[in-house]
Order: structure tokens, then sequence, then C-alpha cells
């Protein structure tokens, strides 16, 4: 059985979305983190950096956080959401780590600047305005020839980057004017997984 470790958040919500396409059995502990039960000294047994998701599956006797490392792991139990065609499938992987070492961390900082700061550093601000801007525009291009982030195949790599692009239509982080962009977020979201997952522990409301 999968225990999935989570809370309302674009993280949490790709591990959801991608158990609920395999339609694998899970259970769900939700940790609170506005409630500080992430850094709990048994959360932290479970991922030291006391961040969610973490997945744990006793069928494997394997504990594993960080989501893009959860995704992966789930794409090759399940041998599905990753093309089999090796380019294909690379560069699926590609846009995974793209998602890890640029989109996450640059609308997260973007987060704390604009809205938790209430844009008070102005420089700071504007910097990651500009860096989701060309985020979005790298990703915009990749799908103006590209069905999906791995070509024709929905796979993780779609998943991961729905995460983000899901919470920044929330908290208004506009990407209407890129339309390529536009219209795969709004292809991912008509899934009925993916309408289940966004709502696993609870729905997002903000930042």
């Amino acid at each position: 059985m999968i225990s999935l470790y989570t809370d309302s958040s674009p993280n949490g919500f790709k591990i959801t979305i991608a158990l609920e396409e395999l339609e694998l059995p899970y259970v769900v502990n939700h940790v609170h983190i506005e409630k500080g039960e992430n850094l709990l000294p048994e959360f932290l047994q479970l991922n030291p950096h006391g961040r969610i998701p973490v997945l744990s599956d006793s069928e494997t006797n394997t504990t594993i956080f960080e989501s893009a490392a959860i995704l992966l792991y789930l794409a090759d139990k399940t041998n599905k959401l990753l093309p089999s065609e090796h380019n294909a499938r690379w560069q699926a992987i590609q846009w995974l780590i793209f998602h890890a070492s640029s989109v996450g961390p640059i609308i997260g900082q973007r987060v704390n600047f604009e809205i938790f700061d209430e844009g008070k550093n102005k420089e700071a601000t504007e910097r990651y305005k500009k860096l989701t801007e060309r985020a979005f525009s790298t990703m915009d291009s990749h799908l103006a020839n590209n069905l999906y982030f791995g070509g024709k195949e929905y796979s993780i790599a779609d998943i991961a980057n729905f995460g983000w692009t899901h919470i920044a239509r929330i908290i208004n982080f506009d990407f209407d004017h890129y339309k390529n962009l536009s219209e795969w977020h709004n292809r991912i979201a008509a899934r009925s997984a993916v309408q289940r997952g966004i709502l696993i522990p609870e729905p997002a409301t903000g930042p």
C-alpha cells in the first residue's frame, strides 16, 4: 500500500494527480504545513528537510521525498506516464528537470516577494516577475510544436509543470497571453484524474 504525506500545494498536487492517473490505491496523510506539522519529529524521520510530499510504498519498502523523484518512482513502478521511445522519454525527463530547477523555484520566489512580502523588495519582485515570464515563454515555445512536454504522449513532465501552472492561475500569475501554454494547461486541466487530484487533501485557495 502507498502512503502519501502531503498538503494542498503544487508539489503535493503533482503526486495526487499521478496516483489518480495511475489508479493506484493510496492512503493520504494530511500534513498541515501552516500548523508546523512538517517539522514534527515523526515527519522529519520521513524527510529530514521537512517538506512535502513524501511517499512510502510498503510493497517495495521504499520511502522517497522530492516530487520529481516521486514521479519518476511511480513511472518506473508502473511503466506508465513516460514515453517508451528513447528520444521522447528523455525529452519528458528533461522538462521534468526543467520544472524542478526553474519553474517551481522561480514561481515560489515570486510568491514570496510579490505576495507574502507584498512587493516591498521591488528589485526582487521585478526580477522574479521577469524570470516567470521567461519560463512561461520557454514552455510556450516548446508547446508550439508539441502536444505535450514529452512530445505526443502525456507524461509526468506534464503533471509536474501543471502543478505550478494550476497554482499560477489561482494566484493570478497570468499566462493567457501565451497561447500554446494556455491551451496545454486547459487540456491537462480537463482530465478527470487531474480534476480529482487537485482536490486532495484539500483544494488550494491561495499562496
